[in-house]
């Protein structure tokens, strides 16, 4: 299962941005999978980091944020760089993990139609098969018109026993689950038709948060 590091570097401050980092990890153990944080150390993509990169992620201040387009520039500089969910899915997918779990996603900005602020999440998302579990898209986007570049880019959203789509801290958006699936099975089934089919898209998975907070 992969997972990505920017929540690590750029989330939570030291130490407890560590300490989640190594719950995280022991919570996919626990259920029979193998964690795969993802970085770059010293311009070396690494799928899977030792306490040693991870203590480094949290503690040193010189960690980038590396997207899609900042890649090539991390690597060939031979910088050290935390991946977000757009540039773990690519790296995911080359190292061929079809699962990736994630806080949120990222999506259209409020304002966007002025700023053109896009998340590059979603053009990843509509091109690299890889499976996003999360707990939503992030609650200061435009949930709305992300969900409608979503469907563009021709994404599966599925809902994971919630009529309601999540919203990262709260589990109702105000927009319902394009699609809803009541198991984990009915996820495996429906990324093996994706293969079958030939398309290349990902799937986003929201999971309601446990413990959702309220939005006015």
């Amino acid at each position: 299962v992969a997972l990505e590091s920017t929540t690590i570097s750029h989330g939570m401050p030291y130490p407890r941005n560590i300490e989640v980092a190594n719950e995280v990890e022991a919570m996919v153990r626990s259920f029979g999978s193998v964690p795969a944080t993802i970085a770059i150390i010293d311009g070396v993509v690494k799928i899977g980091l030792d306490e040693v990169d991870l203590v480094r992620l949290a503690k040193s201040t010189a960690i980038r944020k590396a997207s899609i387009r900042d890649l090539a520039y991390v690597c060939a500089n031979k910088l050290s760089a935390a991946t977000t969910v757009a540039s773990t899915m690519r790296i995911a997918n080359m190292a061929d993990i079809s699962v990736f779990a994630t806080g949120g996603i990222g999506g259209v900005h409020r304002g966007a139609e002025k700023s053109f602020d896009i998340s590059a999440d979603i053009i990843e998302l509509g091109k690299t098969p890889v499976t996003v579990v999360c707990a939503g898209i992030k609650s200061i986007l435009d949930i709305g018109k992300t969900l409608e570049m979503l469907e563009t880019h021709g994404v599966p959203v599925l809902g994971y026993q919630a009529e309601s789509f999540p919203a990262f801290f709260t589990n109702d958006s105000g927009f319902p689950s394009p699609l809803v699936v009541q198991s984990c099975s009915e996820v495996a089934a429906m990324m093996v038709s994706q293969r079958l089919l030939g398309l290349r898209s990902g799937i986003v998975l929201g999971v309601p948060n446990p413990r959702p907070a309220a939005m006015e």
